[in-house]
């Protein structure tokens, strides 16, 4: 989720920014005079057109008008059923993405000649105002007649001279020609819309898995994935006209929970949340040595909370106190890193985890209360692991305090604390029975509300029309994304794919050993190496949706509860967000930073690199399930503090540096390293070796600081 704001909006929002009452005009001139522009945009999108004039408000509305029908359907669902709406909401989605996203053709020579006519190097016109969009930024004959297109297509199943939505029901598995046709330019036309908005790598993912579909059935039959074949007709039956494909659990989750919490996003950043969070964190640590490194950090929770979308967290949080790194001494490929790594952790931080969080809930049957308490121990561990990266490259490296503002954390909690009041009303209103939906609408209203307690926040009519059609722009990419994994569900579902391959990973485990645990191990580590290769290709929703469908059954018939498996595949989806060579995130900050963008990919799986171990101890152990929330209070207090030690053990093998007494050696370091390892696997044997481990890396470091003293704070 994302708030993708239009330009007109984030002057809006930012009305009145020079006097602001948390942090005044001469102190942000010390953090903010150097700002890049800020870049929004979310994890699974590439750059959208900034659209104007009539084609940016026809947009705008078609946008809003899916909006209100969103918010109709919490109340009152429409009678005719969940696919029923998916139908409808896709028909005012989807085409959107053909308008707001370019086709990737490069732009005629003339019109790239006019717009460097018409702009200056700051891009403002000829007559010192900011240029209108050239003709390549709006939608060209093509992408109005794929629109068009979609729109029939999605329209299709409800043609009256068919016999409606229920004829077309009552022709599922015997398809008329008609049918196989809309449904096959359907198909080329999701995943074009896919490709738009996400690049290559998920369509041609996407098309494997229909040519496997396809011809299947020309498989020698003794191979384990073999299948009988599907014909032309029963794939787009599967995709067209059933529960797994098109409007199946993915898209279903994309237009029933993700669109929401992407308006009220859109919502609290207008109503000037999005200010006091980052505020809040520069006015919380002052002149501290570490104030920079964690300002960011702290930044990047408070906003991956309301945001969900890491790439965007990160190019938020960067933009504002990117200036603040640099004077404190950081490098930009360091302070990318750091940003990169912070922001991810939006993906991860209830109570607005990332979309594929969503798809948990829903493929589990679980509330999204549950899903958010099994996130909170695994949060705290990610940013645990980052803090302690940023308080060893202190020492490390000689950061410098820098200036911050005088306003203190005290008085902008006073003034404007009630910012947090409708992320408190999600939870509370969650733990009363409340469903995801209505608790998020009610937040939302609430966050509207309390805007009027700041004048430059106040939701005017006009404002509340562009936070929700920005909330459903803003979920376009991750529509596409979700429709186009409906042609990898249907496939598995039809093929039985899913299962052949979690049973070649178990036996690929097996054929090295046949001990329980061991083969275990094996599965885990190689689902984690898969999922993180996967995630290089995907975007993070996708990559769960396909790893829990090849890799979750692998787990569950090894004895993994169905909670930490799924959790698993989760979390090692959301990581890849920040592993070379496609970390998005280290991409976006990188933009702000100015730093090379490979080398700020490799600091940003630094500063993550500890957490990256975690999710292994969900699976590993019976106990594992105590990170998650899940067992008697005992249990998860002794099992979280064991995971801390074991992060702290792995912040001493990535950073160099014992915290609290000085630099770490070569050994010191791979003890570090073995004790986190040892102390993941929650068992009583290996938590004893751990921990002896880690107090002699400790004592090691501690030695070797006392016969040559060295200053470690």
């Amino acid at each position: 989720m994302v708030n993708r704001r239009y330009p007109t909006e984030r002057e809006a929002a930012a009305d009145g920014a020079a006097e602001s009452t948390s942090i005044t005009a001469p102190d942000r001139a010390g953090i903010l005079s150097d700002d890049p522009p800020a870049v929004h945009y979310d994890d699974e999108e590439r750059p959208a057109r900034v659209l104007t004039g009539h084609v940016g408000l026809g947009v705008a509305s078609v946008a809003f008008a899916a909006a209100l029908l969103v918010l109709w359907q919490v109340f009152r669902p429409l009678a005719q059923g969940s696919q029923f709406y998916l139908i409808v909401f896709l028909s005012t989605t989807l085409p959107l993405a053909f308008l707001v996203y370019r086709s990737g053709v490069p732009a005629p020579a003339r019109w790239r000649r006019s717009r460097r006519n018409t702009r200056t190097d700051d891009g403002s016109g000829a007559d010192g105002e900011t240029a209108v969009a050239g003709p390549r930024d709006l939608p060209t004959a093509l992408d109005w007649s794929l629109a068009v297109a979609t729109l029939l297509v999605c329209l299709y199943p409800l043609n009256p001279w068919t016999g409606g939505y229920n004829g077309f029901l009552d022709r599922q598995g015997l398809l008329d020609t008609p049918d196989i046709v809309a449904g096959a330019v359907m198909l080329v036309l999701v995943v074009e819309a896919c490709r738009r908005t996400t690049g290559l790598a998920l369509p041609v993912v996407c098309l494997v898995f229909l040519a496997y579909g396809y011809y299947g059935g020309l498989l020698p039959q003794t191979w384990t994935i073999a299948h009988s074949g599907l014909d032309f007709a029963q794939i787009v039956d599967a995709l067209y006209n059933s529960g797994s494909g098109f409007y199946g659990t993915p898209l279903d989750v994309a237009a029933t929970y993700i669109v929401l919490f992407t308006i009220y996003g859109a919502v609290l950043d207008l109503s000037g949340a999005s200010r006091f969070f980052v505020d809040l964190s520069v006015a919380a640590f002052r002149k501290s040595r570490g104030a920079a490194g964690r300002t960011a950090v702290a930044a990047g929770f408070l906003l991956g909370t309301v945001s969900g979308s890491g790439t965007a967290t990160a190019v938020s949080v960067g933009a504002v106190t990117w200036p603040m790194l640099r004077r404190a001494g950081y490098p930009p490929e360091q302070a990318g890193g750091m940003l990169a790594a912070a922001g991810v952790g939006a993906i991860l931080s209830p109570p607005t985890l990332g979309a594929a969080a969503f798809i948990v809930a829903e493929y589990l049957d679980v509330s999204y209360l549950t899903v958010l308490g099994w996130a909170m121990i695994p949060t705290v561990l990610y940013y645990l692991g980052i803090l302690l990266a940023v308080e060893i490259d202190v020492r490390r490296h000689g950061v410098r305090a820098v200036d911050a503002p005088a306003t203190s954390a005290g008085r902008l909690l006073l003034r404007f604390g009630y910012h947090f009041s409708s992320l408190v009303l999600i939870v509370v209103l969650l733990a009363l029975g409340q469903s995801a939906t209505r608790a998020v609408v009610y937040a939302t209203l609430l966050a509207a509300a309390l805007s009027f307690l700041d004048r430059r926040a106040w939701l005017t009519p006009q404002r509340v029309f562009s936070a929700l059609s920005a909330g459903v722009r803003g979920v376009l990419p991750v529509v596409a994304v979700c429709t186009a994994a409906g042609i990898i569900t249907a496939t598995t579902t039809k093929t039985g794919l899913g299962a052949q391959l979690a049973s070649l990973l178990v036996s690929g485990a097996q054929a090295v050993t046949d001990n329980p645990a061991l083969v275990l191990a094996l599965t885990v580590a190689l689902a984690a190496v898969a999922l993180a290769l996967l995630g290089l290709a995907v975007p993070v929703t996708a990559s769960f949706i396909i790893g829990w469908v090849i890799i979750g059954p692998a787990l569950l018939g090894l004895g993994v509860p169905a909670p930490a498996a799924a959790m698993f595949v989760f979390y090692y989806s959301v990581l890849s967000e920040v592993t070379p060579p496609t970390a998005l995130a280290a991409v976006g900050a990188s933009a702000i930073t100015g730093g090379r963008t490979v080398a700020t990919m490799w600091q940003a799986l630094k500063y993550a690199l500890p957490a990256f171990l975690a999710p292994v101890a969900f699976v590993l152990t019976e106990p594992g399930e105590y990170l998650l929330a899940r067992g008697p209070v005992t249990g998860i207090v002794w099992a979280t503090a064991v995971a801390m030690l074991a992060v702290v053990g792995l912040a001493i093998a990535t950073g160099a540096w014992v915290p609290g007494i000085g630099p770490a050696g070569t050994a010191s370091r791979i003890l570090g390293g073995l004790a986190g390892l040892l102390l993941l696997y929650l068992s009583p044997v290996t938590i004893a070796i751990g921990v002896v481990a880690l107090a002699l890396s400790a004592g090691i470091a501690f030695l070797k600081q006392a016969r040559h003293p060295r200053a470690a704070s």
